[in-house]
Formats: C-alpha cells, sequence, structure tokens
C-alpha cells in the first residue's frame, strides 16, 4: 500500500536527555532543579506544575525543594488540557516571570506533563497553544523541563507531544517536536502508590494499547518493535500477577509507561486511539478509560488482545463503565463517526489507505451503539 501519509518526516529520534529510576528517586529531583538554577543565574526562578492532587499532600510537597519565590501552580485534572486552558496557564504562569524560568516541573499525570510541555513550549515561542497543534510547528527550543510522573501508562514523560482538545474546531491533536520532549524526568513508583485502584489499571492499559496498535500497525521499525515488545511483556507481567499495585508490579509499569512512550514516538497508533478520541472530544470521557471502553468494543480489529484484555480485567477485578453511548441522539452519534475518521494517520497504519470502506459512518455508529 501506499505509506506515504504515514511519513512523519522524523528521521532522527529524539529520548529524554537524563533520567533516574527507582523507589526513592524523587530524592534527586532538587539536584535536578538547583544544577538548572546554577546555570541560568542567581536570580532564577522555577516554575512547579502540580496535579491538584498534591495540594492535600504536605509530605509529598515537602520533597521538591522549591524555593520561597519559585512559581508553584496546581493544575485541575478534571477535564482534560484544551487550547484555551493551556493559553491561560501560560499567560499566568508568564506574568509572575522576568525573563525565562530555569526550569519547568511537571509532577503529576498525563494531564500535568502535557501542560509542562505545553506551557514550555509557549513561554519560547509565543502566540497561541493552537497556532503549534500538528507536526514541527514548533521552530524556537522551549523551556528546560523535568518529568515526574505519578500514574503510570500515557507515555507523556517520553514522547514528543503534549495533546490538547481545540476548543474551537473540537479536534484532538497534539504539538508534535522535538522541542518538546523531557530534558529530565524522576521515575519513582513511590509516587503511584494512592492511585485508585481503577484509575490504576485504565491508565496503565494506555501503555499496552499504544503497544499492541503499534505492532498490528504497517508503519513500524525495530526500534518501535522492541519498545513494543517489552512494553506489552511488562504490562502482562502487572496485569496478570496476583497484586497489580504491588512494589515489584508498579516499577515494572513505571518503565513501561516509559518504553510505550518511547514506542509510539517512533510509529503509530491504530483503531483503538481514534474511537477513543471520539469518546473524549464528544462525550468528555478521559483519554484513558476511554480507550479501555473502546478496546472492548473493538475485538474483531485486535482479536488476540481483546481476549488478553478482558482476562487483565477479570484477574484484577476491574470493572469497566458501560452503556456510555446509551441513549445519544443521532447528532451526537454523528458527532462521534466525524471526531474518529478525522484521525487518518492512525487508521491508515491500521487498516490501509481505503480504511473507510471498513469504517463507514454506519459501522462506525454501529461500533458506538455497543460502548
Amino acid at each position: 500500500m501506499n505509506t506515504s501519509i504515514l511519513d512523519t518526516g522524523v528521521k532522527v529520534v529524539k529520548n529524554v536527555g537524563g533520567f533516574t529510576v527507582g523507589r526513592g528517586s524523587l530524592m534527586q529531583l532538587p539536584t535536578f532543579v538547583d544544577a538548572r538554577r546554577a546555570v541560568s543565574g542567581k536570580n532564577a526562578r522555577v516554575v512547579y506544575l502540580i496535579d491538584e492532587f498534591f495540594r492535600s499532600q504536605p509530605e509529598t510537597m515537602r520533597r521538591l525543594g522549591n524555593q520561597a519565590d519559585d512559581i508553584v501552580r496546581f493544575v485541575e485534572v478534571t477535564d482534560e488540557p484544551t487550547t484555551t486552558g493551556i493559553d491561560a496557564i501560560t499567560n499566568e504562569i508568564r506574568s509572575q516571570l522576568t525573563g525565562l524560568p530555569a526550569t519547568i516541573v511537571g509532577f503529576g499525570g498525563g494531564t500535568t506533563m502535557d501542560t509542562a510541555k505545553a506551557v514550555a513550549n509557549l513561554l519560547t515561542n509565543g502566540g497561541n497553544a493552537a497556532d503549534y497543534q500538528g507536526w514541527d510547528l514548533v521552530k524556537v527550543p522551549a523551556v528546560h523541563k523535568i518529568a515526574v510522573p505519578t500514574i503510570s501508562g500515557t507515555g507523556s514523560e517520553a514522547t514528543r507531544t503534549c495533546v490538547m482538545t481545540n476548543t474551537q474546531t473540537g479536534l484532538k491533536l497534539g504539538m508534535n517536536s522535538d522541542f518538546t520532549v523531557f530534558d529530565q524526568m524522576v521515575l519513582d513508583p513511590e509516587l503511584t502508590a494512592t492511585v485508585p485502584r481503577n484509575q490504576y489499571f485504565y491508565t496503565g492499559m494506555d501503555a499496552y494499547i499504544h503497544c499492541i496498535e503499534a505492532l498490528a500497525g504497517s508503519y513500524r521499525n525495530a526500534v518501535g518493535d522492541a519498545y513494543s515488545r517489552e512494553t506489552v511483556n511488562l504490562c502482562r507481567q502487572v496485569f496478570l500477577a496476583d497484586d497489580m499495585m504491588g512494589d515489584e508490579s508498579r516499577e515494572r509499569l513505571m518503565v513501561a509507561s516509559y518504553l510505550g512512550g518511547c514506542a509510539i514516538a517512533t510509529s503509530y497508533v491504530g483503531v483503538v486511539h481514534p474511537f477513543s478520541a471520539g469518546l473524549s472530544v464528544v462525550l468528555g470521557l478521559h483519554h484513558c478509560v476511554a480507550n479501555c471502553i473502546a478496546l472492548n468494543a473493538l475485538g474483531e480489529f485486535y482479536p488476540t488482545e481483546h481476549r488478553e484484555f478482558r482476562h487483565m480485567l477479570d484477574a484484577q477485578g476491574v470493572k469497566l463503565p458501560t452503556g456510555v453511548c446509551a441513549g445519544l441522539s443521532d447528532e451526537q452519534f454523528a458527532a462521534l463517526v466525524a471526531a474518529t475518521v478525522v484521525h487518518v494517520k492512525p487508521l491508515t497504519n491500521a487498516l490501509g489507505a481505503n480504511f473507510r470502506s471498513v469504517l463507514t459512518d454506519e459501522r462506525v455508529t454501529e461500533i458506538f451503539r455497543s460502548m
């Protein structure tokens, strides 16, 4: 088939500049931050963008090493990032700064880390978030940034994108750029111990789904395949274990999240993510639970993985939301179809250039009705 539409133009892949991993590694964060202060000047401030959950976690907050004049901003994570929301946060931070910060610390899940990446880009490039949705539209190097994931699965800590919904167009797209990649990363599985069990499963499955889609697609390479296979292997060890939230499982899943992010940076997703995007854009469902709901309805496209996913659900006693599309209007189903089939590259990766002959409006609607 003609794969030109799948050519990202990315020929040299950029990874995170450096990282530390293991229980207790959060203690290294102040060292990383202080190193940035040293090269940025004694008056340089640091911006901490932190998942709002940690507002009520003073013990964790004390370990961050922030100084009195640093900017600490809690990120609302009830909804996923939007272009207007990112613009508002960027303008708020810009108004508190003279010059650029020494670094930005993104401390939280995918929403918080994507916010940190987007703000770092906008502080040096100007304009609005919507201006940079697409491939390599960010032209100026971003502010230095450090990722501290507190939940595992999205791979935001590893990828060259930060995903947000354009509030004008309704399209969910990212700022895909080498400048979006984090410069430093702290992987401390102790931070995931307090994640609610269902959320831990849903988010962790994002890594698994990234990689089963990549391995089933047409746009592949040896490095991406290696990342994907090991991610799937680690996810199996976690989600088929007796205790998916034990110390070793949490560490394995944190590594799987990072490797899954590396995998998807060199390849594409497939059918699941476009359907998930439809659920997020039209119904407001969070990305990771939407992924799980979508995979549960897409067994015809991923039969072996679907059976394994169902086994993992049973093994961990996790229940998926059901009936999320019950009672929707014809207009809402039409919006779901439009928000799904617009993702041409992943659907081409999975089904070929003529994917619309398989995913007709009627077939897409039928699949959504089953969710």
